[in-house]
């Protein structure tokens, strides 16, 4: 216990930082992964076949690589790629690859979420807009884009805590989240089991937290539908 209160006292600072970090590249990811699933959910619900050719073969190539590699591609293989190409001085950060990476590993699940909210709205609504003069653009920005966010709120929630979680992996090209901190805090003390035990318990409380948050917007879109 003594050991416990001792890291806690000095590397409390370090940890709520790493922690920052975590929710800031989790943000920022999920923000962009927003936009990247929304424009593929649309082109796998989309009845052109190239569009739809297009979103699926992405959403398919992105979920069957994992997300270390698809880190390692985007830190180490693109900057070796364009400095072979001749350009020497171009180079990403670890928050800018980490970035990249989640955004696009989210982007793959959020499409889905969006061509499965999408495709919950009754088709009749689509019919209905389309009958009043309104474009698909249109219809599907007005009528059933709204809708299909409704029902998706509580999956994209999840979808956050799971980007959250993900963020660990990026430890491995550098990036100072909390996973990288509890490295760095084992190796200087060699108290093992207490670091690891107190950066479990800080990504319990905050998914713990995002989850409880998740569950009540659930439970009062429910009752929205219920009137």
């Amino acid at each position: 216990m003594a050991k416990l209160i001792q890291i806690l006292q000095t590397y409390s600072g370090m940890l709520l930082e790493s922690l920052g970090q975590t929710m800031l590249l989790t943000l920022l990811s999920l923000i962009f992964a927003f936009v990247i699933g929304l424009i593929f959910g649309l082109m796998n619900v989309s009845k052109n076949k190239v569009l739809n050719f297009i979103g699926t073969l992405y959403v398919d190539a992105v979920r069957g690589v994992p997300l270390i590699v698809l880190a390692y591609f985007i830190y180490f293989g693109i900057p070796a790629g364009i400095k072979a190409a001749g350009v020497t001085n171009f180079r990403l950060t670890a928050l800018q690859a980490g970035t990249i990476a989640l955004s696009m590993n989210a982007g793959a699940y959020m499409a889905e979420i969006f061509r499965a909210g999408i495709q919950s709205v009754d088709k009749g609504q689509m019919e209905a807009a389309r009958s009043l003069g309104l474009s698909y653009g249109k219809a599907m920005q007005k009528v059933v884009l709204p809708q299909a966010i409704r029902t998706m709120v509580p999956s994209i929630i999840n979808q956050f805590i799971i980007s959250l979680k993900d963020t660990s992996i990026l430890s491995v090209i550098g990036f100072p989240e909390l996973t990288k901190a509890g490295n760095i805090i084992a190796g200087n003390t060699f108290a093992v089991l207490q670091v690891w035990a107190i950066v479990a318990v800080m990504y319990m409380i905050v998914i713990t937290i995002l989850s409880k948050i998740a569950k009540r917007v659930e439970r009062r879109l429910n009752v929205g539908k219920e009137r």
